[in-house]
């Protein structure tokens, strides 16, 4: 052991998930996947939607990769439903999003309600301290991890079953000590040993109700058997505070998803990706998962440059992206998200939107031409 000290989580104190007071409700707050007027829209995101929608219908003609990345927000936003529907559709063939947006997606799922309030309970030191959180989705990732799944197929695969099924301890310790393994699986093995003996859970089917979970991506995603991976930062998340987090586990089913995330790129010929409110998580999983395939399509004298990427978010931009990079006297030059995608070849541009509009836009746009063919 090093000499550096650390928190234990051990001596905190956890409180129960319903006695917090939380800013959304699900029931209220869901955007049904329902038409809208965008004859209404301005005539430039008209014209924009128009194209991404087409864009979108000639990928899939194709068998390309239409992938979705997004930010927390747009779950808050109550779109889990309406993004769902892009999946059961095979609009969308792959999405993706950050831890926050997971923890949203459960809490929905499973209270009906989300989104706690940050100052007030920072004060007080119980942000994040939800002990139905912090353990299910703790555990179920541990199992997952050892079950060979991925972080938004773990947890997904939670909400889909209402519940986790649990092995019992020898069969854990067999798996654990068998050296005909492979070493990831005796390895995650000690891990949920470890984790059922410090959460006290007993093996068996541990049952845990979703009464919400109609309004759940990672529920449609299941269902529509798609990939909805996730791509969290260590600390990041308010799962981190609870006594059931395992780093190792974290490590094993986000690996799962990035590899989940990189085949998808890898298949982004004539395809389309679209990034909404994720100046962080997206352009920094797209740009190295790019890299990665076209090392292996060169090897095999493919491209992997004819493909389409559209940020969609709600900062302000003057700057033409097509153009290249803004002078640093600019102040798009300081947009970093966009200089990212910028590098990455094929066809960029930005546009500044609120998220629920232009989901809402787009699935009325792609319906309207599907009824048309």
């Amino acid at each position: 052991m090093g000499n550096m000290k650390e928190f234990n989580r051990l001596d905190m104190r956890y409180y129960p998930l319903s006695e917090r007071w939380s800013k959304v409700d699900i029931q209220t707050a869901s955007v049904p996947p329902e038409l809208m007027d965008i004859t209404e829209l301005d005539a430039s995101l008209r014209t924009f939607l128009y194209q991404i929608a087409e864009q979108i219908l000639q990928a899939r003609q194709k068998d390309a990769a239409v992938i979705c990345a997004f930010g927390a927000h747009a779950i808050k936003n109550g779109l889990g439903r309406l993004i769902g529907s892009f999946l059961e559709q095979n609009w969308f063939t792959h999405i993706c999003t950050n831890g926050a947006g997971i923890i949203h997606d459960w809490e929905f799922s499973y209270l009906g309600r989300s989104s706690e309030d940050v100052r007030q309970n920072v004060q007080t030191g119980s942000f994040g301290t939800w002990e139905e959180t912090g353990l299910y989705i703790n555990l179920a990732l541990v199992l997952g991890a050892y079950l060979g799944l991925g972080y938004g197929e773990s947890v997904g695969a939670m909400i889909h079953q209402n519940g986790l099924e649990i092995p019992s301890t020898e069969q854990l310790s067999e798996v654990s000590a068998d050296p005909r393994q492979p070493i990831w699986k005796r390895a995650a093995a000690l891990d949920l040993l470890a984790e059922l003996d410090t959460c006290h859970v007993p093996s068996g089917f541990l049952k845990i109700e979703h009464p919400y979970k109609e309004y759940s991506i990672q529920s449609y995603a299941a269902n529509a058997k798609r990939p909805f991976t996730c791509h969290p930062m260590f600390g990041h998340d308010i799962i981190y505070t609870h006594y059931a987090n395992q780093g190792a586990s974290i490590g094993r089913t986000a690996e799962r998803d990035f590899l989940s995330y990189a085949d998808s790129v890898s298949n982004l010929e004539n395809g389309v990706y679209l990034s909404v409110g994720s100046a962080v998580m997206s352009p920094m999983i797209f740009e190295k998962s790019l890299s990665m395939a076209r090392n292996v399509a060169i090897q095999h004298g493919k491209r992997l440059q004819n493909f389409h990427i559209h940020v969609i978010d709600l900062q302000q931009s003057t700057w033409d992206w097509n153009k290249g990079e803004p002078p640093m006297d600019n102040p798009a030059y300081y947009q970093r998200f966009m200089k990212t995608f910028n590098r990455m070849g094929g066809s960029v541009d930005y546009t500044c939107c609120d998220n629920k509009l232009f989901f809402q836009a787009l699935f009325s746009r792609l319906k309207e031409i599907s009824a048309h063919e």
